[in-house]
């Protein structure tokens, strides 16, 4: 009878395992495209990993989103892609779905993978733009992932998403991090120039010194006493000038160049009229209709975006 038991107990075991493992290892060809069932959805969490709040927060987010600006943003959270490559199926699955609008290729689609700790955004080539990789590299290390090193799945995708709404709608012209960086950058050009220009003078005032110096008697007393015009061309005067040193009186001849400040080269007429692009025409708008189900635009990846591990 334990016999009977244990077996049983082993195969349901078996069986649960098996199940589980067909359900957390999702293809291209399984994912749900809620987008079928409702338009005003957005995020892909057929496992439950995102909490309801959580998914609605998003939904609500990218759907004015798209309103405001046409961009089509998808997040699709899942436990497991096989041995599949992260920014190979999300490259794949945009295409698919065909996130973002025809023709202007706007659109973004996020990756969770729970097993693989990973997550990755796809761009479209209407969003590089406004969305570099550096950026959303960017949210992923600072917006997203301190809370999916913690599992804490609903706050880092809420984080994420909220930067990347903020950046795309106009809300948020630079993040914080864009801040700092420039601040950084300004400071670094000002040191440089400054550190270039006391190079320059530091390396002019030992030239001035070492030219001061008599070959005679070794002091830095040479003196300019006399000087005769050799050539005038092109603003270029070479002229020969004599020094004399104020301790014993050796006399030294040297050929020096220098620019004429009088000399005004001949002008040129300039080259006027300019080319004039004709306006690019069409409209966001897009059709109306109810919130029943619909589909993406027909957009395509343009290779761009960013993934990272946490």
């Amino acid at each position: 009878m334990k016999l009977l038991k244990s077996t049983i107990l082993l195969l349901l075991l078996s069986l649960c395992f098996q199940v589980n493992a067909q359900v957390k290892e999702y293809t291209l060809e399984n994912v749900p495209n809620v987008r079928l069932q409702n338009k005003m959805r957005y995020v892909s969490n057929p496992d439950g990993i995102l909490s309801q709040e959580a998914c609605d927060s998003i939904d609500s987010m990218l759907w004015k989103l798209e309103q405001k600006t046409s961009i089509e943003v998808v997040v699709v959270v899942l436990p497991s892609i096989g041995n599949n490559d992260c920014f190979q199926f999300t490259h794949d699955l945009l295409n698919k779905w065909g996130v973002g609008k025809k023709g202007k290729d706007n659109g973004l689609m996020i990756l969770l993978v729970e097993d693989q700790r990973h997550i990755q955004f796809e761009t479209g080539y209407g969003l590089e733009g406004d969305l570099p990789d550096a950026i959303c590299k960017r949210i992923q290390t600072r917006k997203m992932n301190p809370f999916f090193r913690n599992n804490n799945w609903n706050g880092g995708m809420v984080s994420g998403i909220q930067s990347i709404c903020a950046r795309l709608d106009g809300s948020m012209t630079n993040d914080e991090a864009d801040k700092d960086e420039g601040s950084g950058n300004i400071m670094l050009l000002f040191f440089a120039a400054a550190g270039f220009v006391m190079l320059v003078g530091f390396i002019g005032g030992i030239a001035s010194w070492r030219a001061t110096r008599c070959p005679n008697c070794k002091k830095h007393m040479l003196q300019r006493t006399d000087s005769r015009l050799l050539s005038l061309r092109n603003g270029v005067k070479r002229e020969e000038v004599v020094y004399t040193c104020r301790n014993c009186g050796h006399k030294v001849v040297r050929e020096i160049e220098s620019s004429d400040d009088n000399y005004r080269g001949g002008g040129r007429g300039g080259l006027g009229g300019g080319i004039f692009m004709g306006g690019l025409g069409g409209g966001l708008g897009s059709g109306g209709g109810g919130f029943s189900g619909g589909s993406f635009g027909g957009g395509m990846s343009g290779g761009g975006g960013a993934g990272s591990s946490f």
